[in-house]
């Protein structure tokens, strides 16, 4: 499965070699608040410097934000889950190449009660739907992150005009997704949210998962090393050396190693 990736990263000139430089002994991950607020860094980045040395800093914004701060040079890599705006970074000559990271899935949770009866189903289109017919108060990120772009596009396949009933029914946070879980809680809210940032989250508040299981609640996460040719300053050796190693066996490994009260979170699955 590695061996492919690692054709790919030579071609690009992106094999890291010789040893680094002190003043590169870290890097700048611009990446989301969902693998942020999972705990997923807590258990990998340690592994990761006690093999070459290397910090990593992670900046964790919404999806958009942080393709915008890579785009500004302000990162050595991007982590995150909308692979279109991954794939249009690249293409713009801000990122050397995208890769396929890991994945998991959406989950839509809300309060017991269920005031629109979606409890049990597997089609997020279909409980939408319910949602909007019943105006129950749903909880959307609002901050043009990957989890509000998978939202925004399940909503207009339903059909449903959210930006109409924005501050009714439909109240939209700007707020990262642990946030946003905590004022969804509050408000007896629905939230389409990680299932890994669901899993960690401690302030559920009698809410549970209601609607999983849909192929449309697929997420999938990705790396693209910033290109140091369009951005000069970028720790290009460093960040090779994260980027391969997330990739690498070990690196998969470890992250199929983190779990949550014994549940796995995250699947990689670089090179599929």
């Amino acid at each position: 499965m590695f061996r492919p990736i690692v054709l790919a990263l030579a071609a690009a000139g992106f094999i890291a070699a010789g040893p680094l430089a002190a003043t590169d002994k870290f890097i700048v991950v611009q990446s989301t608040t969902s693998t942020q607020n999972s705990g997923l860094y807590d258990h990998i980045l340690p592994l990761f410097r006690q093999k070459t040395g290397i910090e990593v800093r992670v900046v964790a914004v919404g999806t958009g934000q942080a393709i915008r701060n890579a785009a500004n040079g302000d990162g050595d890599v991007l982590l995150v889950h909308s692979k279109r705006a991954e794939e249009e970074f690249v293409a713009a000559g801000h990122g050397i190449a995208r890769f396929d990271l890991m994945y998991n899935d959406f989950v839509i949770v809300g309060p017991a009660a269920d005031p629109a009866g979606v409890a049990g189903s597997d089609d997020a289109v279909a409980a939408l739907t319910g949602i909007a017919r019943a105006k129950a108060p749903f909880a959307s990120r609002g901050d043009d992150s990957g989890t509000h772009k998978a939202e925004l596009a399940l909503w207009a396949e339903a059909g449903v005009d959210v930006a109409a009933a924005s501050g009714g029914w439909y109240r939209e946070t700007g707020s990262g997704m642990g946030a946003t879980l905590n004022i969804g809680a509050g408000m007896g809210a629905y939230v389409l949210t990680d299932r890994a940032t669901w899993t960690s989250f401690g302030n559920k508040n009698g809410h549970r998962i209601l609607v999983e299981g849909d192929p449309g609640l697929f997420n999938q996460y990705g790396i693209v090393p910033v290109n140091p040719e369009k951005h000069p300053n970028v720790r290009a050796g460093p960040g090779r050396q994260f980027v391969d190693w997330m990739l690498s066996r070990e690196g998969q490994a470890a992250i199929a190693s983190y779990r949550v009260d014994g549940q796995q979170l995250f699947f990689p699955n670089a090179g599929n």
